[in-house]
């Protein structure tokens, strides 16, 4: 009894600890959910809005595309890098009018994301032993290792392969003349 609760708590232990490895395995993953989620035969207008307030799916595609560019790839490899230097500053919503997101090619962009992906996996794959602890000083958010930018950079796949579900959804209940009820409720917790 006491040799099984050993490994219970082992194991439970283990589910507790990161897992880089995952972590870049699962973000290798989601470049095949976001591919399949941004098809270029896609029944949704790339231009259609669940609300006058949100982005379209060209949006968050250029959105994405910059995010795995500018921000995670680029600060995680900062961090592992250079964690005491100065990091670049940037304000992911002020890229919308910046980079002329209304004006780019839904199809180039999704496959610029999707190449850009498969080179963040190539790169993290890579790395020889990686400082995942090293800490970047940020002014206001205080210490951000590594580890912090890997993890959120799935967590960020996740809220965003959501939203674009959601969207796929709510245009589908905007456009059906068919009640959409018998498939369960897809409420603001989904």
């Amino acid at each position: 009894m006491r040799n099984r609760q050993k490994a219970i708590t082992s194991i439970e232990f283990k589910a507790l600890t990161m897992d880089h490895q995952n972590i870049i395995d699962a973000l290798e993953m989601n470049e095949g959910i976001f591919r399949h989620i941004l098809a270029p035969d896609l029944p949704m207008d790339i231009l259609w809005r669940p609300a006058e307030n949100k982005w379209n799916l060209l949006e968050v595609v250029c959105h994405l595309r910059d995010e795995e560019i500018y921000d995670f790839r680029s600060r995680t490899e900062h961090v592992l890098e250079y964690p005491d230097m100065p990091m670049p500053t940037f304000n992911p919503l002020d890229w919308v009018v910046e980079h002329k997101y209304a004006e780019q090619n839904f199809l180039d962009v999704v496959t610029d994301f999707i190449r850009e992906r498969k080179h963040s996996i190539q790169w993290l794959n890579n790395l020889h032993e990686p400082s995942w602890k090293n800490v970047y000083h940020h002014a206001k958010l205080g210490e951000m290792s590594a580890e912090l930018f890997l993890a959120n950079w799935l967590a960020h796949d996740y809220l965003h392969i959501r939203q674009i579900n959601r969207m796929h959804y709510l245009h589908l209940l905007s456009t059906s003349e068919t009640d959409l009820s018998y498939a369960g409720n897809y409420g603001p917790g989904l």
